[in-house]
């Protein structure tokens, strides 16, 4: 399963990420990862969650990021959600750019049973079509 939040600039959706995963952590059985390109929030993100700044692993584009969530999903079967904090930002692509990696997540989430949570910067309005489909 895909699930999205949403909203323009400054709107809150990483503190919304944030308090999401530290929920879920209470009461999951799996692992948790937290993904995002900056420390800024790493000490809200609750200890029993995994941080990671793709920029220590120099993720940059669709590509690179499409592998390193492979990759963590690949590195234990125990994973159980997974969140990535602006998607768009990441990949430095325009979020109607990114049905590939969308698509790729889909699947990831399904063959693996992961919960997958992502942030896109933009009103509903403007979510493109395969984004929508996970509101």
């Amino acid at each position: 399963m895909i699930k999205i939040i949403y909203g323009p600039k400054g709107t809150g959706k990483t503190k919304q990420l944030i308090s999401a995963a530290n929920d879920a952590s209470s009461d999951a059985k799996g692992l948790s990862v937290f993904i995002t390109d900056n420390k800024r929030c790493m000490y809200d993100v609750s200890r029993n969650i995994r941080f990671i700044d793709v920029t220590d692993w120099n993720v940059t584009g669709e590509d690179a990021l499409c592998g390193f969530v492979k990759g963590v999903a690949a590195c234990n079967s125990d994973h159980e959600y997974i969140y990535i904090d602006g998607i768009a930002r990441i990949t430095g692509k325009a979020l109607s750019d990114l049905a590939g990696i969308f698509y790729m997540l889909d699947k990831i989430s399904n063959e693996n049973k992961i919960t997958i949570t992502v942030t896109c910067s933009a009103e509903e309005k403007e979510l493109p079509d395969f984004v929508k489909k996970y509101l």
